[in-house]
């Protein structure tokens, strides 16, 4: 009987594929400005091809060769050209590039593909770059083979400033690392590459004029001078700038470990003890920034500096009576006037050697020179009180990667929004975009891809397409089809997964340990550090099933979606509940396989409890269902014997969550309750 129901759920699920494959669908993320379908599809064959006409940059010769290498791989289609043939696509720009890419740079374009010809046209070398990654967005697969479907697209960024944030102080992220994911910027056309260099657990940049910062602040995990040249200018190549951080004067432990007359407080300290903030009142503390932030300012070329500036524990200051005394003597009367001091000097270094600061939402104070970029972690609410000022503003509040958020909770978040909703057209124009942060504690470079990828795109298109493009189920629709193209790059967000789960498992056989993966995810928000019982080992192992589990299951989230359907139904909709009893069978057969298993991999023992639960509540959504198609309500002695497996399996196991207690809870009030 249950071989019927799976083979019967698997047609309903192949019929309704079918269906929607027969419809045109542009699986474009971020969504262009305008789209306008037309008739007709331009076939993909081996004789396709590029012509370049216009303005010819390097950067952009460099762009097409990634996209007909790019388009080879989606479609494996080796391309051969006759010599003297013109281009089925023609990329024309009518400018080339800065050689320092600027925050005001056109980024528009316009493609227009007919059944014979495809034409790219921008103002700008960067427009071509974007227009080329909508191209490869548009390649789809038919029974007569790959084509793109005719249609004209103007499009244009919605912000100037377009950012992911990754943290490769906590846990080191090697620089082919980077590079895939500054692939996968471009590919959803982010445009900056915010590099957290420093922070307590390591100071990554090398510095020649002050060898210590990594030679003791790094436990030799670093990037050269040369490394970063190289991926600055990969960056460039992608139409990505690249600033840095350095933060100060709070987070600076790797900055004191070499060069300890920096701290407020005697050392000696090291990479992991000591809370040390660095001494705003000493003279020497800005001869040492004065050298340092000129040797970085001529290594990253880009006009925006950040110093990061947040969450700054003044009890250093509070201990020493010096710099009580100099707070005294210059009618200081709180820490965040002695950080406001500390700001203004070094505003004015980063002003000599041409460069704008940027720093957290922490430094916001209206006496600080309006060329100041403040990013708010906080909330629109900041963001809005610093456009009033006059600043320049960004937005990372429900951008951060790290809490775990479903997708659906960061294309929530809009920088005009909230607060900024009611700004004046001035006020908002100063508002110049977001970033999305990867913060590392959590991440090492076997998973960074998937705690970054693929959700990080739909922070791209909330960035960049309209603000009333905000259809949820679009956007998962399109989201999964970017996720694919994203593994044709090169990042590891779904092979990671399988290899880590390989490794838990001891064995290549991972198919009931994937049906448990598949339906739970990490503890969200900052959970994870009120569990984790102590200070966090940055050098301990990250191994576990909720370092490899994705921060959102769909499955969970498509199992929740039909049984939404089917209860709307009226419990009528017979193919939405043969693959909620699919999946339930499944769920409720998995822990008789996988149990054994489990408890003999010291990495998985812990999660067996999951693997119990799961059973239990498809054992229990199963039941629920006997009982709605016998339409009448269950007992209540059932009822409370259910709810106590329900509310069991909502505890965090293993810091990990079973997603589907909810609409098996669903399931379990239909049963017990009156149907008409």
């Amino acid at each position: 009987m249950r071989t019927i129901i799976l083979s019967a759920a698997i047609f309903v699920l192949a019929s309704f594929a079918a269906a929607q494959n027969s419809q045109p669908q542009l699986n474009l993320m971020p969504m262009p400005s305008n789209v306008q379908l037309g008739r007709g599809q331009l076939p993909i064959s081996q004789s396709f091809s590029v012509t370049i006409t216009g303005h010819h940059d390097a950067s952009l010769d460099l762009g097409v060769q990634r996209f007909q290498a790019q388009l080879s791989r989606q479609t494996g289609i080796p391309f051969w050209r006759k010599a003297g043939a013109p281009g089925i696509l023609t990329v024309h720009a009518d400018h080339g590039r800065d050689a320092v890419q600027k925050l005001d740079e056109d980024e528009s374009y316009e493609l227009t593909v007919t059944d014979s010809s495809a034409n790219l046209a921008a103002p700008t070398a960067l427009g071509a770059l974007h227009g080329l990654q909508t191209f490869l967005q548009l390649v789809q697969v038919t029974p007569t083979g790959f084509v793109v479907p005719a249609v004209n697209i103007k499009d244009q960024p919605r912000f100037p400033w377009r950012g992911l944030m990754i943290d490769v102080s906590r846990h080191f992220i090697p620089v082919d690392v980077l590079k895939r994911n500054l692939d996968g910027m471009a590919a959803v056309k982010m445009n900056v590459l915010h590099w957290h260099l420093s922070d307590d657990q390591g100071f990554r940049a090398e510095s020649k004029k002050f060898p210590k910062l990594t030679g003791m602040g790094s436990d030799g995990q670093y990037y050269t001078q040369e490394e970063i040249r190289d991926v600055i200018a990969y960056a460039h190549e992608h139409a990505i700038r690249v600033v840095p951080e350095f933060d100060m004067p709070g987070h600076s432990r790797s900055w004191v470990v070499g060069y300890p007359e920096l701290a407020s407080a005697p050392g000696p300290y090291t990479l992991e003890s000591g809370d040390p903030i660095i001494d705003p009142t000493r003279e020497s503390t800005y001869k040492f920034l004065d050298k340092f932030i000129g040797e970085m300012s001529k290594l990253f070329p880009d006009a925006y500096f950040h110093i990061g500036g947040d969450e700054v524990d003044g009890k250093q200051w509070n201990a020493n009576p010096k710099i009580q005394e100099f707070m005294r003597a210059h009618g200081m009367k709180s820490n965040q006037d002695l950080q406001a001091y500390f700001n203004r000097r070094v505003q004015k270094i980063l002003a000599k050697n041409h460069k704008r600061m940027v720093g957290w939402d922490e430094i916001l104070r209206p006496d600080l020179p309006k060329t100041i970029v403040v990013q708010s972690w906080r909330g629109q609410a900041s963001l809005a009180q610093a456009v009033k000022l006059g600043y320049s503003g960004l937005l990372s509040y429900g951008y951060y990667l790290d809490l775990m958020w479903p997708a659906s909770r960061h294309y929530a978040v809009d920088p005009m929004a909230d607060a900024a909703a009611t700004l004046s057209p001035e006020e908002k124009s100063r508002i110049l975009g977001g970033e999305s942060c990867q913060w590392a504690e959590w991440v090492t470079p076997e998973n960074i891809d998937s705690h970054i990828w693929p959700r990080n795109a739909v922070i791209a298109e909330r960035l960049w397409s309209p603000q009333n493009v905000t259809d949820v189920d679009s956007m998962y629709r399109r989201l999964h089809a970017v996720s694919l193209d994203l593994e044709w790059l090169g990042l590891t967000h779904d092979a990671a997964r399988e290899h880590m789960l390989q490794r838990m498992l001891g064995t290549a056989d991972i198919s009931s340990l994937r049906v448990l993966a598949d339906v739970i995810e990490p503890v969200k928000d900052y959970n994870r550090w009120d569990d984790s019982k102590g200070p966090i080992d940055f050098h301990a192992p990250l191994n576990r099933l909720i370092d490899a589990v994705y921060p959102e299951s769909d499955r969970a989230r498509q199992f929740t979606a039909l049984v939404q359907t089917f209860v709307q139904s009226g419990f009528k909709d017979q193919a939405a509940e043969a693959q909620i009893r699919a999946w339930l069978i499944s769920w409720s057969d998995n822990d008789a396989r996988l149990h054994p298993l489990l408890e003999q991999s010291f990495l998985l023992q812990e999660d067996a409890p999951l693997s119990q639960e799961l059973s239990a509540l498809g054992a229990t959504g199963i039941a629920a269902l006997d009982y709605i198609d016998k339409s009448q309500p269950a007992p209540a002695d059932w009822r409370t014997q259910q709810q106590a497996i329900i509310d069991q399996a909502k505890k965090p196991q293993a810091g990990l969550l079973v997603m589907i207690t909810a609409p098996v809870q669903q399931l379990v009030d239909a049963a017990a309750g009156p149907r008409n």
